[in-house]
């Protein structure tokens, strides 16, 4: 009885040193086992991914480069657009180049860089999206005081701010996996690390992990989303009193910024805060999430926007002017 009971307890020793370091990899299961259809979304992608890039890089280009677009709405809508090809560049090239994978694999420092990354501009971004809504009720409720609230320390602040709460964010989401114990089995059902995904995959029970995660990402998102809703609410109800010529083009920025809100936290909402996993919706809000929304926004801002669309003339004609001289 004693020999078994020594043998028991040298097993379990055993056991509990290996299970942190049991998983070096994890395998992730992709989109599609079909050979054929991930050939064709490797194309579409890859098209979707290009466009993230030039569409995100152009607004910054042109933000950047042209001096009537030097204010706080468009320095935000840059360092948006900045977020967005960061955010979807932690994930699109390595699911790209994982359609022609046998093994889609990715280390568990990898897993856990992907994490990081993915919490900490999905973190700024959404306070930077905050800070929109804010620089908007300013601007339309408030237009007296705009360029004294709005000013560059302030805006300098924001991005601090931003940058600041994304790496805590990001730091805090982290600490949860990182201690955890991994045994087996190490398949990710998607084409990336996500911390709901990857906490399943612990060899211990994640009730509690699984709380504190809706309680940090999902509230967070939730609260944020809730806030900006009524945020624009205020913004419409003060539109509808002013005169049409100016409420038009108030309408027309406010359009799109409801538009990318939404798109941003629709998706957010079900992968963190709602508790019931559907596999299916759960990889298509994945897709949706970092790499639909990424570059539909710069659409959205550049086809809505008046300014925007003056900005891209003058940069043609200052592009044909050069090319004329040379």
């Amino acid at each position: 009885m004693k020999k078994v009971t020594a043998e028991a307890i040298s097993w379990n020793e055993s056991t509990s040193k290996t299970n942190n370091s049991v998983v070096t990899e994890f395998i992730f299961l992709g989109l599609s086992d079909s050979q054929e259809l991930q050939t064709f979304l490797f194309m579409l992608f890859f098209v979707f991914y290009g466009g993230i890039v030039f569409g995100n890089l152009l607004i910054v280009i042109i933000v950047v480069s042209d001096s009537h677009l030097h204010s706080p709405m468009y320095f935000l809508l840059a360092n948006l657009s900045l977020i967005d090809l960061s955010l979807s560049s932690v994930t699109a090239p390595k699911m790209i180049t994982d359609f022609f994978s046998q093994r889609k694999v990715i280390s568990f420092k990898g897993c856990l860089v992907q994490i990081f990354l993915l919490h900490f501009f999905g973190g700024s971004e959404l306070v930077i999206l905050l800070a929109m809504g804010f620089d908007r009720y300013i601007a339309i409720c408030k237009p007296l005081h705009y360029t004294t609230i709005m000013c560059g320390n302030a805006c300098a602040g924001i991005m601090a701010v931003a940058w600041g709460i994304g790496f805590l964010h990001s730091v805090s989401q982290l600490a949860f996996a990182v201690h955890l114990p991994f045994c087996g089995p190490n398949e990710v059902d998607s084409f990336y690390c996500d911390l709901p995904r990857v906490i399943k995959l612990a060899c211990t029970d994640t009730y509690r992990l699984d709380i504190m995660v809706i309680a940090n990402s999902g509230v967070l998102t939730v609260c944020s989303f809730v806030l900006l809703i009524i945020s624009y609410t205020i913004i419409l109800m003060t539109i509808r009193r002013c005169p049409s010529d100016k409420s038009s083009k108030a309408l027309s920025t406010l359009t799109a910024h409801i538009t990318v809100v939404l798109l941003f936290f629709g998706p957010c909402v079900f992968i963190y805060a709602w508790p019931f996993l559907i596999k299916s919706l759960d990889k298509f809000l994945a897709v949706f999430y970092s790499v639909i929304t990424p570059l539909l926004n710069p659409i959205i801002y550049t086809l809505r926007n008046k300014d925007m669309k003056s900005a891209i003339r003058r940069l043609r004609k200052w592009d044909v002017h050069s090319s004329v001289r040379f």
